[in-house]
C-alpha cells in the first residue's frame, strides 16, 4: 500500500472544528497513515499561539519562580479542546507535570515543545492512531545539530511496522535526553523526516492556504498559485519571506523522489502545490516562478583603489563579520568596490560603530558608507536562465514604479535575481515586478 505522511499546522489544530476537519481528511484516504501535528495556533485575529504562551511561561518562571499567569491560559486552552471534542482523556496530569518542569533545568526548548506534545496526545485519541514521541525518534548530536543518519534509522525502526501514528512536530532530543527544538516552523522539517523514514510516496503539508503563491497575498491581490515548484526555488522563496513552508524542510527529502504537496485543510479539494526535485518537464514556458522579499538589512559599502590587487582583502573584511557573529547575505563586488549586506539581527548601533572602526583599521578604505533600512527581494525561476530579457523586465518595472535600486546580485545558479531597495518601497516593488510577469 502507498503511504502518505500528513503534517498539519497550527491553524489545523487550533480548535475542535479544525481538528474534526483534519479527522475527516484522514478518513477520506487510508493511505494517510502517519500524521505530524503542530501546537494549536490562533483561532481568530488577536488570539495567541500556544507556542508563544509557552515561551512566555518559561520567561515568567525564570523571572518569578512561577509560571501560573501564562500557564493558566495554556491549561484553559487544552482543557477546552478536550472537553469540546468529548474525549475520555484526563489531560490534567500531563499539564501539571509540564507546569512543574518548565524552567527547572534552563531548557527553554522543553517549554516550547510542549504544545506539539500535548497536541499530538489529543490527536492520537481523536484519530485513533498510536502516539509516538518525537524525542524517541529524532535526534540531535551533543552540539545541537540534527543527526540525520541516526534519526532516519530510528524513524524507520519505530514506525515501519505500525499501521499508523501521530508524531508531535518541532522537536527531538539530545544525547543526554534533553529536548531540543528546530527553529520556528520546524514541524515541517519533522514531517519530512518521517516521510523519508517510512519511505512515503507523498509528504502532504496541510496549512491554511490553497498552495504556494507567486507573491504575498497581503501585497498582491489574488496572486497565482504555483502548480509545481523545485526544491531550489522553494529554498530561495522561503528564505526571502514566503512563509508557507520552512526553508529547510526539503533537506531530508532531497536525496529521494518523495514529492511535497502543500494542501489547504479548509479547502481539501484544491490541488495545491507540488514540490519536486526537477520541474524542467513541468514548468512549460514559465519564466518566473515567484517573487518574495523581506526587510531588515544593512549594507556596508567599501571603496578602495586597487582593492583587487590586495591578497586577503575579502578575508580580512569577512573575519570582522564573523567576530561579531554576523552572517553575510550577499556581497556584490567591483574592481575597487564591495558591498556587504548583513541582517540587522545582532547588529546594534554599538556593534555597527565597532565594525566600521575595525574595517578602517584592517583595510584602510578610501570610502566607507553604511546604508540602513534595506529590503531584499528575490525574483526566482529556473526559466530565467534560458531566456533573455528577464533582468530588463525586472528593472523596467521598478523604474516605472519610481523605485530606486540599491543593490543587484544574481545567483550563480541563475535561478534568482536579488534586488535591494529601500524597505519603505518593498511592497510596491514586489507588486510592480509581479504585474510585469503575471
Amino acid at each position: 500500500m502507498s503511504i502518505k505522511v500528513a503534517k498539519f499546522g497550527g491553524t489545523s489544530m487550533a480548535d475542535k472544528n479544525a481538528i474534526l476537519q483534519v479527522k475527516k481528511i484522514l478518513e477520506s484516504d487510508e493511505e494517510r497513515r502517519f500524521v505530524v501535528v503542530s501546537a494549536p495556533g490562533k483561532r481568530f485575529k488577536g488570539d495567541e499561539k500556544v507556542t508563544d504562551l509557552l515561551y512566555s511561561a518559561y520567561d515568567e518562571k525564570k523571572a518569578t519562580g512561577s509560571c501560573a499567569l501564562y500557564f493558566d491560559k495554556i491549561r484553559e486552552r487544552f482543557l477546552a479542546i478536550v472537553q469540546e471534542l468529548g474525549l475520555d482523556f484526563d489531560i490534567t496530569p500531563y499539564l501539571d507535570e509540564i507546569e512543574q518542569k518548565i524552567g527547572e533545568d534552563d531548557n527553554r526548548d522543553y517549554a516550547a515543545s510542549r504544545g506539539e506534545y500535548l497536541s499530538a496526545l489529543i490527536a492520537s485519541r481523536v484519530f485513533h492512531l498510536e502516539f509516538v514521541d518525537a524525542a524517541d525518534i529524532i535526534r540531535f548530536n551533543k552540539k545541537g545539530i540534527y543527526d540525520a543518519s541516526y534519526s532516519n534509522d530510528l524513524v524507520a525502526k519505530r514506525l515501519s511496522f505500525l499501521k499508523g501514528a501521530v508524531i508531535p512536530g518541532f522537536y527531538g532530543s539530545l544525547p543526554d535526553g534533553k529536548i531540543k527544538t528546530f527553529t520556528r516552523g520546524g514541524s515541517d522539517f519533522t514531517g519530512a523526516i518521517v516521510a523519508r523514514g517510512v519511505q512515503a510516496n507523498v509528504y502532504e503539508n496541510w496549512t491554511d492556504v490553497d498552495g504556494f503563491m507567486t507573491a504575498d497575498p497581503r501585497v498582491v491581490e489574488n496572486p497565482v498559485i504555483i502548480d509545481y515548484l523545485s526544491y531550489e526555488e522553494l529554498r530561495e522563496l522561503s528564505y526571502m519571506g514566503a512563509s508557507v513552508l520552512h526553508p529547510e524542510s526539503t533537506f531530508p527529502l532531497q536525496s529521494t523522489s518523495i514529492p511535497i504537496n502543500i494542501k489547504n485543510t479548509f479547502n481539501p479539494t484544491a490541488k495545491g502545490t507540488f514540490i519536486v526535485r526537477d520541474t524542467a518537464e513541468l514548468q512549460g514556458n514559465r519564466l518566473v516562478t515567484g517573487i518574495a522579499g523581506r526587510p531588515g538589512f544593512t549594507t556596508f559599502f567599501i571603496r578602495k583603489s586597487l582593492m583587487n590587487n590586495e591578497v586577503g582583502f575579502c578575508r580580512k573584511i569577512l573575519s570582522i563579520l564573523e567576530y561579531y557573529d554576523l552572517s553575510l547575505e550577499h556581497m556584490p563586488t567591483g574592481i575597487d568596490t564591495m558591498s556587504l549586506i548583513v541582517p540587522n539581527t545582532n547588529l546594534t548601533d554599538e556593534t555597527e560603530a565597532e565594525i566600521i572602526e575595525k574595517i578602517r583599521g584592517e583595510v584602510n578604505p578610501d570610502v566607507l558608507y553604511v546604508y540602513k533600512n534595506i529590503a531584499l527581494l528575490a525574483i526566482v525561476g529556473h526559466g530565467m536562465s534560458n531566456q533573455t530579457g528577464t533582468a530588463a523586465k525586472v528593472f523596467t518595472a521598478l523604474a516605472n514604479a519610481n523605485i530606486n535600486v540599491k543593490m543587484i546580485d544574481q545567483g550563480s545558479s541563475e535561478i534568482n535575481i536579488i534586488v535591494g531597495v529601500n524597505a519603505d518601497d518593498l511592497n510596491r516593488a514586489v507588486a510592480a515586478i509581479y504585474h510585469a510577469f503575471f
